[in-house]
Parts: C-alpha cells; sequence; structure tokens
C-alpha cells in the first residue's frame, strides 16, 4: 500500500557554522558561531520521535563523510593544507537537508508505474555540489527495489536544489497527482538556485504527464528577501498548498493553472499585510511539514520561531479556528538547523511508496530512533568553534562518529560512497 514516508537526514557530527550560502540569511548571519552538534542531531531525532509517535510512517539518511578527501584530492588539496574557504566547503554538514537530496515523483504520476528519484546536483553553492555522489549512493541502496527508477544528477551548469522546489497536489498520496516545479530566474543580490531546464529535465525522465506537470517561476523579490528555496515561502500536502501572497512570480496564472488541473484544490494564502516575507523568511512559517495524520486532518509540523513570531502565530492561530483544512499546529525544536537556515521540512525528503519496498535499514521506529541517539549521545561532539573546525583530533571524532553510526544501523557499507 502506498504511504507517505518522510525520509530525514541524520544532522552530522561535522555540524557547524561557516556562513557558507549567499541568500541564507541565517547561514551568512550566525557565520563564525560556535555550533553544537549532539544537541542537532538530538533536535532532529526528536522532531522524528515526534512523527512517528503522530503515526507517520518515518526514515532516515546519513551524514555524508567529511571531510570529503576526494573532492579535495580533485582539488589538489587536503584539509591539511587547503586554503580556509575550500576546508570548510570539504566540512560542511549540509547534506542534513534531506529535502535537497531529490525530486521525486510517486508511481502514480509516472507513465512507467515507478517511483523515481532524481539526485539533485547542488551546482550552485561549492559546498554542497560535492554532496550529490554520497546521496546517490544512499539512495540506490533504499530503493534498490524494482519500484523505484533512481537516476543520477542533471548536469552542470542547471542547478537543481531537489524537493526543496517542488510540490505535488492530490487528492490523496496513493492517486495521480498535480507536480509543481519551481523555478527562479533573478533574485536581486541573491542567485536564484533552481534553473527551468533542470526542472524540465526531471519531469522528462520522471516520465511524467505533460498535462499534469507545471513549471512556476517563484517570485524574484521572495529570493531577494532569503526566500533561497522555495519551500520557504509554500508547501503542499495532498490537495492543499499553503503558500504567502508572495510566493510565486505570476501567481493568479499559476492558480487559475491548478485549479483547471485539480479542480478539488484548497489554496490557504498568508496575506502579505499579515505576515511579511521578512517575518516568513525569520520563522519559518512555511518550511513547516505539511502532513495528513492517520486519524483524518493535516497538521503542520513548524520550528518554534513560528511561535515565537506575535504575527506569525496569531495568524496561524486565526487560521485553525476556522474552517480550513488545517487543523493543527505543532512547534518543534530544531533551533541548532534554524540557525543555519533549515526548518523541520528542509530535514525531510518525502517519498510516497510502499514501505515494504524501502530496505528497512532505513526505515526507524521509536526504539530504533532510541538506538540512533545514543550513538549521538556517545559519539557526536559537544561544540565545534571555529578555530577548530580543521583540528586533526575532530575530524578523527567526526569520523569514529559517523562509523559508530553506520555499525549500529548495519550499514557499514555505505561508510565508503
Amino acid at each position: 500500500m502506498l504511504q507517505e514516508i518522510n525520509f530525514d537526514g541524520i544532522i552530522g557530527p561535522s555540524h557547524n557554522y561557516a556562513g557558507l550560502s549567499p541568500g541564507n540569511l541565517a547561514a551568512t548571519g550566525n557565520a563564525g558561531k560556535i555550533s553544537h552538534p549532539r544537541a542537532a542531531a538530538l533536535q532532529g531525532i526528536a522532531k522524528m520521535r515526534a512523527n512517528v509517535e503522530l503515526g507517520l510512517a518515518q526514515g532516515i539518511f546519513l551524514p555524508l563523510d567529511r571531510p570529503d578527501a576526494r573532492w579535495l584530492a580533485s582539488l589538489a588539496t587536503d584539509i591539511a593544507t587547503a586554503e580556509p574557504h575550500l576546508a570548510a566547503q570539504a566540512m560542511s554538514a549540509s547534506a542534513m537537508w534531506a529535502a535537497n537530496a531529490a525530486t521525486v515523483s510517486p508511481a502514480p504520476d509516472a507513465a512507467d508505474g515507478r517511483c523515481h528519484l532524481t539526485v539533485a546536483n547542488l551546482v550552485t553553492m561549492p559546498h554542497r555540489s560535492h554532496e550529490w555522489p554520497g546521496t546517490l549512493a544512499q539512495l540506490k541502496l533504499a530503493f534498490a527495489h524494482p519500484a523505484f527508477a533512481v537516476h543520477p544528477p542533471v548536469p552542470a551548469p542547471f542547478g537543481d536544489e531537489g524537493a526543496a522546489n517542488h510540490m505535488r497536489l492530490t487528492p490523496a498520496h496513493g492517486e495521480p497527482g498535480v507536480e509543481v516545479f519551481v523555478y527562479g530566474v533573478s533574485g536581486g543580490p541573491f542567485p536564484a538556485r533552481q534553473h527551468i531546464e533542470a526542472s524540465k529535465a526531471i519531469a522528462r525522465a520522471h516520465v511524467l504527464d505533460p498535462a499534469r506537470t507545471l513549471f512556476v517561476e517563484q517570485n524574484p523579490d521572495a529570493i531577494a528577501a532569503g526566500a533561497f528555496h522555495n519551500d520557504v515561502v509554500a508547501v503542499a500536502n495532498a490537495n492543499v498548498l499553503f503558500a504567502h501572497e508572495l510566493a510565486f512570480k505570476d501567481k493568479s496564472a499559476f492558480y487559475a493553472e491548478l485549479r483547471d488541473r485539480l479542480p478539488e484544490v484548497a489554496i490557504v494564502e498568508v496575506p502579505a499585510d499579515r505576515v511579511s516575507l521578512a517575518d516568513a523568511v525569520r520563522s519559518y512559517l512555511f518550511n513547516a511539514q505539511l502532513v495528513t495524520l492517520p486519524q483524518g486532518g493535516m497538521a503542520l509540523i513548524l520550528p518554534t520561531e513560528s511561535r515565537d513570531n506575535p504575527r506569525v502565530w496569531s495568524w496561524l492561530e486565526e487560521m485553525v479556528a476556522g474552517n480550513g483544512p488545517i487543523r493543527r499546529l505543532v512547534p518543534v525544536d530544531v533551533r541548532e538547523s534554524m540557525s543555519n537556515g533549515g526548518g523541520p521540512a528542509c530535514l525531510r525528503l518525502r517519498v510516497v511508496a510502499d514501505p515494504a519496498t524501502v530496505d528497512p535499514r532505513f526505515l526507524v521506529n521509536t526504539a530504533k530512533l532510541d538506538r540512533i541517539a545514543a550513538v549521538i549521545a556517545a559519539h557526536w561532539p559537544e561544540t565545534i568553534e571555529p578555530a577548530r573546525l580543521t583540528d586533526p583530533a575532530l575530524i578523527a571524532r567526526i569520523r569514529a562518529a559517523r562509523r559508530a553510526l553506520a555499525e549500529a544501523l548495519d550499514l557499514v557499507g555505505i561508510l565508503d560512497s
């Protein structure tokens, strides 16, 4: 039976604040601060545990090898001799944000009846451009069943940032849907990371029905305000689109096309005069997991920063008090991720599939999450100071921590990926 599974990236032991992502205001604003990898990873585990307790299916991806010695070798250097900016890029833990791992098209949408995943190339940002080989290795292992088709990345220079710029709307997860690819053209001082050619290539590779596939331009003003991915200003689930008034360049045309293809769609729009783009970016209101609960109805799993913003929380409370489709608000503490510009939705990749077709090592329950948390508590560094980022002792600990987790999950085979 097809159901939505949320695969979260376990926050890696090299989690740090190097400020490597122009356009990500939280990441650049916190550059140089002391990070807390152990607390960060445990916050992510707590979020997953809460989802499991809500009755949601939950999966995981493991951290990638850091520092990325092979990437540094391709630049004719190593972590001991690399220039500081290259060393920081090699140590990045940004693969924790699984929403950028891949774009996923469930089987009901594809002409060949398979679930398709295309690993994101992330070429716009150097620190992320070398993630895809390690991510692809995990995707091929987790989704090795013939029910899936796992694709290599779209070639450069066409930037692809994965599911963070992709939405799917459907009457139900197991039914055919409308796939919406959101691309950027201009973002003022910041780069538009998703190229339309990448989105079109993925749609072709996933053998999607052109009549049920939309390509929509993100509002340049949203990118300039810090919405470097579409999921900072919009999120969709089943037949509900939850979006900021200024999310899309031509929202009227988009909404009309969407309603034409999915008449039952419910569009919940947050007005700019109630919640500004600045408030949306600061609170990550839209970088929430919009989920269908097993008992019915939808919930927003959103960062506590949304609750702490009076304007955002006031609007949300009015929304859930009404008769709309979103009936429940579930704040979660992911402050360490938020400090690097990633909320609850950044940390997960949605895959609609039969859980029986997924490698069970990548699926979790409460007991397995407890086991993972114990490994994190024992092995993850408590803090990382910017000046110690390339300390050999720290690097040895980071690598030992990843091995301990892989051994606990019977996934040692990915260590060389």
